[in-house]
């Protein structure tokens, strides 16, 4: 099952390092891993995205809080969240297929960030789920380059906050 982990984490060197050491002695696998400041300098997150059964998770839980970086850990699997990725894509851009892609890119709601008479890169920035539609969609105009973000997420907000 796909758990979704938010790590608060002290922002000092090494300590994306000592995560990604803890993943790898312990051999988890990490499907996607985004990390950033906060809105505190001197705090990150990282948001996690493991394929992992629950006792799995709750081990991995007890492995990161060892850490002397790691503040709190939240999983977000089972509580309202919102999940995002950004991809970015440059396609070839046919005259012919031209008005197909704006449509697509439309559907979508991507937007599109850079053109020339060959090529067309578009942003999207969605839902995982809705990231790989895209991608298979537009491996059909052929893709010259992509590259695409890990998840982040924040849980929703409740009532009681």
């Amino acid at each position: 099952m796909k758990h979704i982990l938010s790590v608060l984490v002290n922002n000092s060197s090494g300590v994306l390092s000592h995560v990604a050491s803890l993943f790898t002695r312990r051999g988890y696998n990490i499907e996607s891993l985004c990390v950033a400041e906060t809105h505190q300098n001197e705090r990150s997150i990282i948001t996690l995205v493991v394929d992992e059964d629950d006792k799995m998770v709750s081990q991995i839980e007890r492995q990161l809080y060892k850490l002397v970086d790691v503040i709190k850990i939240e999983d977000l699997t089972d509580h309202p969240s919102i999940e995002r990725e950004l991809v970015l894509a440059t396609i070839q851009l046919e005259r012919s297929k031209r008005e197909e892609i704006l449509s697509l890119v439309d559907v979508f709601q991507a937007r599109i960030v850079d053109m020339s008479g060959m090529a067309i890169m578009i942003e999207l920035i969605a839902e995982p789920r809705k990231i790989r539609s895209f991608i298979k969609i537009i491996a059909e105009y052929g893709i010259i380059k992509i590259a695409r973000s890990g998840s982040i997420a924040l849980p929703c907000f409740s009532a009681d906050e």
